[in-house]
């Protein structure tokens, strides 16, 4: 997947797993319009990171953005952001 290209159901298949079996490794609960966290999950053995908001009224999760994590900003593991 490239940016700027639409999902279709093939690309929700690592961005699903990665929601089901991934960790939390961030959070913002001060985010608007509502509390978001940073997810890391694995499709295969590519890291993925992945965005999302939940709100808690309607109950829905929604996925702000995903992205693979560059090791230029992110520790080995991709759980930690290098300092910079």
């Amino acid at each position: 997947m490239q940016y700027g290209e639409c999902l279709n159901a093939a690309s929700l298949l690592p961005i699903s797993a990665a929601l089901e079996q991934g960790k939390i490794i961030e959070e913002y609960p001060d985010d608007t319009p509502y509390p978001s966290c940073l997810i890391l999950g694995w499709s295969g053995h590519r890291p993925l990171h992945v965005v999302v908001a939940s709100n808690a009224k309607t109950l829905e999760t929604i996925i702000v953005t995903v992205y693979q994590p560059d090791l230029a900003y992110w520790e080995s593991g991709f759980e930690r952001r290098k300092p910079l």
